[in-house]
C-alpha cells in the first residue's frame, strides 16, 4: 500500500456499503427468476454493466485501450469467458438451492485460488490456508449432506432420485461450486492482466467479453428474450448497478488503501447479508445443520484469505 495514499473517505466506513450492495444480488436474481431464465439474467447483468461503463471508459481510457496487444486482448476474452461461466452457474444455482447455501459455496473462491496458485502461478499456499481449505471442504460436505440426507431416530436416510428436493438442492450446490472455481480462474488471469491494465478499462473489457459469451449462450439456450413485466427490467437494472458496479467497485477501490487480506475477509459478509435478506423477503430460514456448515466454510475461507500476503496496491489503482 502506498504510504502517501490518502483516501477522500475512510475506507473502513465505505467497505460496509460494498458488503450491503453485493448482498442484494441474490435477492434481485430471485425476483427476476419468476419470469426470466437464469442465463438471460446473467446476460442482462453483465451487458448493462458494460454499457454503463462504456462512455466513461472510451472518453478517459481510449489511448490505453488502443495500446493493448493481441495477446492481452486474448487473455481478456478468456477472463470474460470464465466470468460468464461464474455468473451463469451461480445464478442458475439459485433456482435449485437456498440463498444461504448458494452464496456461501460461491464465496469459497479464495480457497480455489489458494489451491490453484501453486500450480499456475508458482505461489506457495501457507499452512494456515491449507487448514482453512480443510475446514471449508468439511463445511461444504455438511451442507451437501444436509441437502440430500435426513437424520431420524432410525438413522440417516439419503435420497438421490431425480425430482426430489434434496437432489435439486445438491445440483444447486454443485453449480455454486462451479461458480466459485471459475471465479478463481478468472481472478488469477485478472492478476496477470491488472499489471498492465488499469481498473476501469480492465473491468469494461472483461464485462463486455463476458456479456458477449452470455448473450450467445442466451440465444442458444433460451432464444430471444420476450417482453417481461416492467418490474423485471427494474430488478435487472438494480442487479447491474447496485451489486455489480457499486459493490464490486467499492471493493476494488478499497484495495488501494487497505490490505488485500482484510478486504478478502470482509467479502465474507456477503453470505451473511444475503441470508438475512432472504429471511426477510423470501422467508428462507436455513436449518441448524446448514448454519454449522456455513460457519465452517466462512471460517475456512477467512483463514485462507487472511493468510495470503497482501497484493501491491498499484495493481488495483
Amino acid at each position: 500500500m502506498k504510504k502517501n495514499a490518502i483516501p477522500p473517505v475512510a475506507p473502513y466506513l465505505i467497505v460496509p456499503i460494498g458488503i450491503a450492495a453485493v448482498s442484494t444480488a441474490s435477492l434481485f436474481i430471485r425476483f427476476a427468476q419468476e419470469y426470466a431464465p437464469s442465463i438471460t439474467i446473467a446476460a442482462f447483468r453483465m451487458g448493462l454493466a458494460a454499457l454503463l461503463l462504456f462512455p466513461y471508459t472510451i472518453v478517459k481510457h481510449k489511448n490505453e485501450l488502443r495500446a493493448l496487444s493481441i495477446k492481452d486482448l486474448g487473455f481478456t476474452l478468456l477472463a470474460g469467458f470464465l466470468l460468464a461461466v461464474h455468473f451463469a452457474s451461480w445464478i442458475t444455482s439459485l433456482e435449485y438451492t437456498s440463498v444461504a447455501s448458494s452464496v456461501v459455496l460461491v464465496t469459497t473462491t479464495p480457497l480455489w485460488v489458494a489451491l490453484m496458485a501453486p500450480v499456475f502461478l508458482g505461489e506457495k499456499s501457507p499452512r494456515l490456508a491449507i487448514f482453512g481449505m480443510i475446514m471449508a471442504l468439511l463445511g461444504g460436505g455438511v451442507i451437501a449432506a444436509s441437502d440430500v440426507c435426513s437424520w431420524t431416530p432410525a438413522g440417516i436416510t439419503c435420497h438421490f432420485q431425480e425430482g426430489l428436493s434434496g437432489s435439486q438442492n445438491l445440483i444447486g450446490d454443485l453449480l455454486a461450486l462451479m461458480g466459485a472455481i471459475s471465479g478463481a480462474a478468472y481472478f488469477m488471469i485478472g492478476r496477470h492482466l491488472r499489471r498492465k491494465i488499469s481498473l476501469t478499462p480492465y473491468i469494461f473489457l472483461v464485462y463486455s467479453a463476458s456479456a458477449l459469451f452470455l448473450v450467445m449462450a442466451m440465444f442458444f439456450m433460451a432464444g430471444a428474450p420476450p417482453l417481461y413485466p416492467t418490474r423485471v427490467y427494474g430488478w435487472l437494472i438494480l442487479l447491474a448497478v447496485i451489486p455489480q458496479l457499486l459493490g464490486h467497485s467499492i471493493f476494488n477501490w478499497s484495495l488501494k488503501y487497505l490490505p488485500a487480506g482484510y478486504v478478502s475477509v470482509t467479502l465474507l459478509g456477503e453470505p451473511i447479508g444475503s441470508t438475512i435478506l432472504a429471511y426477510i423477503f423470501l422467508n428462507e430460514t436455513p436449518p441448524a445443520v446448514k448454519i454449522i456448515g456455513a460457519i465452517l466454510i466462512l471460517a475456512g475461507v477467512g483463514l485462507a484469505s487472511f493468510s495470503q500476503k497482501s497484493q501491491p496496491s498499484d495493481q488495483y489503482t
